[in-house]
């Protein structure tokens, strides 16, 4: 059960207030959210619940999938399954326009975690974007490079000293700012917890090596630069802290609740998209099988029948289905090279659009356990000592080690192939979540994730 909903059953009251504190819809403008590197429009699903509950229009947030959103090992080189720098930027210019056309916005604000904001500085100083955006909010993004040598993977996006960020951070106007006037830029990073500004390269697989980056590397001349101590990577864009600094620099002000509100009637829907040899493209899986059961919040076990049972068609969407924000889900996706991998999530307070699944295999290591289960922050990362993870009745959660977070998942082979409940508990500040699953056996090929929402 997620404790923190308990007390958002108090805050129904602060939509009133909302109303009132708010500019109305028409003077509110659209804003389009950019995931990271690998990752999927979905981890936007919090921030959007956090902005619809101060009364931003629904149809005014959207967030972006990017296809094929893993970067190159080199930018400049053709790799399968990965884009260029300039093939993110060019996408999002395509869903800036789009969302211009359909809103009649002349402005749009940009919100992007991690590479995602890459793809906002590269088009607001290449792309023209600098006629067509107020605000660009970027959180957790290497704007000085997660590493910074010409002797390592010179020509990588992520290289400070490489042609892409050399060109974005070229002094700019007289004051030689780095972020490109015409513009009001914000950006949010950590104090030192994001694992992609540490000045050891640990977490790039060179430990005891200068990355020749500090943790000051998110920040830019000539823009707002705020630090959330103690956020990690994700969090700086994710986390309820990020949200409220978005808010206000968007508006003006504070917002009137940094809390989601409830929903009585839920509608959730998504895309059911596939992984090829590069990783994951964000792109539609057509025939792929969706199924999804309400389940009980203490056992994990299914009550009744599938809520909706649908092989999706070529834009590989899935929904809609109708639920209520009490009632914790199971969704099984079944497609032909994949496990039947059943993804269990606590109630949904809100209605989605965007409850993307991504389907996965089991490897052979998986193989040789009787089950196979992962617990999963997409959100945030797992850290420790600031954050409680029981997974599976083991405290902490196995795998993850100690200090800068920066391990979002937990993950156990079970010896025994019954049926049983598996709980992954997550308490973190103000924020408690549980997730209730079930075991699946692997030999049937079979893989189950509890996927938190905080």
């Amino acid at each position: 059960m997620i404790l923190i909903r308990r007390a958002l059953l108090a805050l129904v009251a602060a939509l009133a207030l909302v109303s009132c504190a708010t500019p109305t819809a028409p003077n509110l403008p659209p804003i389009v959210f950019v995931h990271g590197n690998g990752d999927s429009a979905a981890l936007w699903m919090t921030t959007i619940w956090r902005f619809e509950s101060n009364g931003w229009p629904r149809d005014r947030l959207i967030a972006l999938n990017l296809p094929y959103p893993l970067a190159r090992d080199d930018d400049g080189k053709p790799q399968e399954g990965r884009t260029s720098a300039d093939e993110q930027m060019r996408n999002l210019a395509a869903e800036v326009t789009r969302v211009r056309q359909i809103t009649g916005a002349s402005q749009v604000v940009l919100v992007g975690n991690s590479r995602g904001g890459n793809a906002i500085r590269a088009y607001i100083q290449n792309g023209g974007g600098v006629d067509t955006v107020s605000h660009a909010i970027l959180g957790g993004t290497p704007n000085h490079g997660v590493w910074s040598s010409a002797a390592f993977r010179p020509g990588n996006e992520f290289n400070g000293a490489g042609p892409f960020l050399s060109a974005l951070n070229a002094p700019k106007g007289a004051n030689g700012d780095e972020a490109t006037p015409g513009v009001a830029w914000l950006t949010i990073r950590s104090d030192n917890n994001d694992k992609f500004a540490q000045p050891d390269g640990v977490w790039i697989g060179a430990k005891g090596t200068a990355t020749n980056v500090t943790f000051e590397g998110p920040a830019l001349k000539g823009a707002t630069n705020v630090v959330l101590p103690g956020r990690d990577h994700r969090e700086t864009s994710y986390h309820a802290e990020a949200f409220a600094q978005t808010y206000r620099f968007i508006t003006g002000r504070d917002p009137a609740t940094t809390a989601i509100t409830l929903e009585s009637r839920v509608v959730l829907d998504g895309v059911v998209t596939s992984t090829g040899p590069g990783g994951p493209t964000n792109l539609p899986l057509p025939g792929a099988l969706v199924e999804v059961y309400a389940t009980d919040a203490a056992t994990g076990e299914r009550r009744g029948a599938p809520l909706i049972r649908t092989t999706v068609g070529a834009d590989g969407r899935w929904g809609p289905l109708a639920t209520d924000a009490n009632t914790p889900l199971e969704f099984v996706v079944s497609a032909a090279g994949y496990a039947i991998h059943h993804v269990y999530r606590s109630p949904f307070p809100r209605s989605s659009n965007v409850v993307h699944l991504r389907p996965e295999r089991l490897s052979p290591a998986d193989r040789s356990a009787a089950a196979v289960v992962t617990f999963v922050r997409p959100r945030g990362y797992f850290g420790l000592p600031r954050d409680q993870i029981v997974f599976n009745d083991q405290n902490p959660a196995p795998g993850i080690p100690p200090g800068v977070a920066g391990v979002a998942s937990s993950r156990i082979a079970l010896s025994d192939a019954a049926s049983r409940t598996v709980v992954g508990d997550y308490r973190s500040g103000a924020i408690a979540e549980r997730v209730v699953g079930r075991s699946w056996p692997a030999a049937d090929n079979h893989l189950v994730t509890l996927e938190l929402h905080y």
